[in-house]
């Protein structure tokens, strides 16, 4: 079984692995730790650089008593002409897990298609199903529920809303995503989450997608790879920004969520991602939790 996209587990499976996260969380906290993952181990494959997925999966195995192994292209014979099939064969004769932060979906497919052992998506340019499963997990924490809430989008409509609208239409929320004209969500990930019921609307004015929200979420303008495109995403995505504004727009009691890492005055206001409503450091903990849930239901 692998973990490519939000849809391979069905809404029982993730309350389950939500359940469980809670539990090595409150572990955690009380210092009890487990050898559930003893003597595994887990190849971490980074086309992109990161901090929260490297570090959270890297602590989450020695956690459970395992050991990760760090590996990018330029110390790989992939980096050298080796094939994705290749790779993903060999790499099962010595681990037990594959994570990938891959700049393509295709990658991250193609390694799940050759390997006999669990592949995790850890970011494609298509979904980041781990953040998606983090932010549930935070959301439940401090709503006490998913089903029936509703989440706002303001922003790029790009690989983490579509793993959020994904994720909606499973547990029963509304997704709203106010994006500015060709930044929407891909096309196919809407199809597919009004074809399992979901309450979906994409829209491109931010107080329309804000109005009576439980969450509002952001994330950068600029993402790895799109810098040649800085300006143009500057000047495009101006006007979707979260601040009081739309904070007065949404529920009382709403939580503001970023991914990170943010950049205050552009996405966000430095006011509300600091302020009383954030609870993005929650949020960036959570990967460790959800994803040590993933890695035990997998690799165990």
């Amino acid at each position: 079984m692998h973990f490519i996209s939000f849809t391979d587990l069905s809404r029982d499976e993730i309350e389950a692995l939500l359940d469980r996260a809670e539990d090595m969380k409150r572990m955690r906290d009380e210092g009890v730790y487990s050898d559930y993952l003893k003597n595994r181990s887990l190849a971490m494959i980074f086309e992109k650089s990161s901090t929260r997925t490297r570090v959270s999966f890297e602590v989450g195995m020695t956690d459970l008593g395992g050991h990760a192994l760090y590996l990018d292209p330029a110390s790989m014979q992939v980096g050298r002409g080796e094939t994705i099939e290749d790779t993903a064969r060999i790499l099962s004769g010595y681990v037990h897990g594959i994570m990938v932060r891959a700049n393509s979906h295709g990658t991250v497919e193609q390694l799940a298609r050759n390997a006999s052992v669990p592949v995790i998506n850890g970011l494609s340019d298509r979904e980041h199903p781990c953040q998606a499963l983090a932010d549930l997990m935070t959301i439940r924490e401090k709503k006490g529920r998913l089903a029936g809430l509703k989440l706002a989008w303001v922003g790029d409509g790009n690989n983490v809303c579509n793993s959020l609208i994904l994720a909606a239409a499973e547990m029963g929320m509304e997704m709203a995503a106010a994006c500015p004209p060709g930044y929407e969500p891909d096309p196919e990930i809407v199809a597919q989450a009004l074809a399992m019921g979901g309450r979906v609307k994409i829209t491109g004015d931010p107080k329309e997608a804000a109005r009576n929200a439980d969450v509002l979420y952001t994330d950068v303008w600029v993402s790895m790879g799109e810098e040649d495109e800085r300006e143009q995403r500057r000047k495009d995505l101006k006007d979707y920004q979260i601040n009081m504004g739309l904070i007065r727009l949404a529920k009382k009691g709403c939580l503001v969520m970023h991914c990170l890492p943010a950049h205050r005055g552009e996405e966000i206001t430095a006011e509300v991602i600091d302020g009383p409503r954030s609870v993005v450091i929650d949020e960036a903990e959570n990967r460790l939790h959800v994803q040590k849930a993933v890695m035990e239901i997998l690799m165990r």
